[in-house]
């Protein structure tokens, strides 16, 4: 009948348990291999810490502080470990920026095996770009836009109440505010992955392209203060982005989907 199990030969047995073990023995070896790369990573980033900490933590301080120091607002701790969080934050995010080529070239050794050659080629090219303009999107928020930031909460303060700003609190700000600017300068690559896949096009992202200005004119409105010149520091950018995004989007070919 139908449903009777069928009894497997001692070849098929033994054909059986082979690829069973093969499989265990896989998997084995992924988890040791992930592991590696969890332990050398962290090592990294804990030996950078530990240098930064010891050696460099009242600069990098200072580097962090210099905004807000800049313009005479005092800074504050609220509570008694305050201060020493700020330096273990700072030297933290500064170690793992540090840790970070480390970190890149354990996770390529993890994902690499699995990839074809021109796979390898395309993903290491990504993920170099998607580095890199992270870092350019880190670098001018932090430079331009950031400091036009802290004068508006600054001079909204003037004549309000005395500016006098906990570290705690600014060092998330700090961080809440530069990080999305990183993540945001993304976008080219993004819209890329997005176009190679079929799921927008040149003629989409043109048709919405006066929704896109208004967005980022209200953005920058909110985020800068209340003058052209600082929404335009803000605004072009962003703008400049989408269009490169558009362009990319232009020539990108959709991967042709495999029949089966």
């Amino acid at each position: 009948m139908a449903n009777e199990k069928k009894t497997l030969t001692p070849e098929e047995k033994q054909a059986q348990d082979a690829a069973r073990i093969a499989r265990k023995q896989a998997l084995s070896m992924h988890i040791r291999a992930l592991r590696r790369v969890l332990i050398v990573s962290a090592s990294a980033v804990l030996i950078a810490f530990m240098v930064l900490f010891y050696l460099f933590c009242t600069p990098l301080v200072d580097f962090v502080l210099e905004p807000v120091r800049s313009r005479g607002i005092e800074v504050i701790s609220t509570a008694v470990s305050e201060a020493l969080m700020l330096k273990f934050k700072s030297c933290l995010v500064a170690a793992v920026v540090i840790g970070m080529p480390v970190i890149v070239q354990q996770i390529w050794s993890f994902v690499s095996p699995a990839l074809y050659a021109n796979e390898k080629k395309l993903f290491a090219g990504l993920f170099f770009v998607m580095l890199l303009l992270f870092i350019t999107g880190v670098v001018f928020c932090y430079v331009y836009v950031f400091p036009l930031a802290v004068d508006l909460f600054w001079e909204a303060s003037d004549g309000v109440a005395t500016a006098m700003w906990s570290v705690k609190e600014y060092f998330n700000f700090v961080l809440s505010f530069v990080l999305p600017f990183g993540v945001m300068f993304e976008l080219p690559v993004v819209i890329y992955m997005l176009a190679r896949h079929g799921k927008v096009t040149y003629k989409t992202l043109s048709k919405n392209r006066k929704y896109v200005i208004l967005v980022i004119a209200v953005v920058a409105a909110i985020l800068t203060p209340p003058d052209v010149v600082s929404q335009c520091m803000l605004g072009l950018p962003m703008y400049l982005l989408y269009e490169i995004a558009a362009q990319v989007a232009r020539f990108v070919k959709p991967k042709q989907k495999v029949e089966a």
